[in-house]
């Protein structure tokens, strides 16, 4: 487990990890990234132990990362593929995130692997107009309908099996260079569903194009 002084924050339903960087905010407030674990990171495996197993607070993830983001991510119950039916609750927590810690309410980006990829698709409907951009690694299915939001695919041997159909759905274009600039984009590393995870939350370029994207607010 990463050496991470931790905040938390909850609803009723959900605890919450959260992580601030220090300093002075930019003139118009801390962006803010939102991850949603997977299948195996939820209750009663402890916050500090899943929430760190996948995702931006990874021991391999650069710790600048934490520098540039407010980062929060809520915890499941239970384990299984229902963020949509927490969507309100995730809403909540970035909202009091926002307001308590001078975040910029015009970056706020939603990622997350797994069933938790799933659930970035099922919350950005659920929530439109709310997330700046979206990334999702690995998830198991693809959505029914195309999403407004930019939005990157990290892909991994799970979504490979449906490659076609996450391109084709979802309009996206392969990363080609080392400054993605493209808002419908895909990278596929050839890596197995866990080390799909570890190379995307290392890759700083992704932070980086995360933050490119603004929304109305």
């Amino acid at each position: 487990m990463p050496d991470i002084s931790f905040q938390r924050i909850d609803t009723v339903t959900l605890p919450c990890l959260m992580t601030v960087p220090e300093g002075a905010p930019p003139q118009s407030g801390w962006p803010l990234l939102c991850f949603l674990h997977g299948y195996g990171e939820a209750a009663p495996l402890p916050p500090e132990q899943g929430l760190t197993r996948h995702g931006p607070w990874h021991e391999a993830v650069p710790a600048d990362v934490r520098q540039r983001f407010i980062i929060i991510a809520p915890q499941l119950p239970q384990a299984g593929d229902y963020w949509r039916l927490v969507a309100g609750d995730v809403e909540a927590l970035v909202s009091k995130a926002l307001a308590e810690h001078q975040g910029d309410p015009t970056r706020c980006y939603l990622c997350g692997f797994s069933f938790g990829g799933n659930g970035v698709f099922d919350i950005a409907l659920a929530q439109p107009g709310r997330w700046a951009a979206l990334w999702t690694v690995d998830p198991t299915r693809a959505p029914q309908v195309p999403l407004a939001p930019p939005l990157w695919v990290s892909i991994g041997q799970v979504t490979r099996r449906l490659q076609a159909r996450f391109i084709q759905t979802l309009h996206l274009q392969p990363v080609t260079d080392e400054e993605p600039t493209g808002d419908r984009l895909y990278l596929d590393e050839g890596a197995d569903h866990i080390n799909s995870a570890r190379l995307a939350y290392a890759d700083q370029r992704i932070y980086s194009w995360l933050l490119r994207h603004r929304s109305a607010g």
